[in-house]
């Protein structure tokens, strides 16, 4: 049996990209202050530089038109597998945590992580929900996730 039900697919993708851009609105109100002062720690600052290199080298591999925000594959989308995703399919998940984590540095540290955690347990089931429909829609995505971890590259 499938991980969501056919017919509360499309229902609950948008609900996850929904709950996707709340959380990461609520992080940036999190991190103004800290932000206004410009009181940027230097972790901060190296975790937002990885996030946005992996998201500039993730773009240069799945050019925008073959992706959208929702997890539903575009129909005609083609499946991707150099540049980052040899490593990981995900790689646009891993560079908004990155970055979510760099604004978590910038919140009370309470909040901040908490509000990270449940970004990430968003981002990890709308991936779960969009490998149902990649797999449906790639003959070779089934041995793609066998090759390639999810998030991080060698580990999950």
């Amino acid at each position: 049996m499938a991980l969501f039900p056919i017919q509360k697919s499309l229902r609950t993708g948008t609900l996850l990209v929904f709950l996707q851009l709340g959380l990461l609105l609520l992080l940036t109100l999190l991190a103004l202050p800290a932000l206004f002062r410009f009181a940027l720690a230097p972790g901060a600052w190296l975790l937002a530089m990885i996030a946005l290199a992996l998201a500039l080298w993730t773009l240069r591999h799945n050019r925008l038109g073959n992706f959208s925000i929702h997890p539903k594959p575009k129909t005609s989308g083609v499946l991707v597998t150099s540049g980052p995703y040899r490593w990981i399919r995900h790689p646009m998940y891993s560079s908004v945590l990155l970055g979510a984590a760099a604004l978590a540095l910038l919140s009370s540290p309470l909040a901040g992580w908490a509000t990270w955690l449940a970004l990430a347990l968003v981002l990890f089931l709308k991936s779960l929900l969009e490998e149902t429909w990649l797999q449906q829609r790639h003959s070779g995505y089934a041995a793609y996730m066998q090759r390639s971890k999810r998030f991080l590259p060698r580990v999950f």
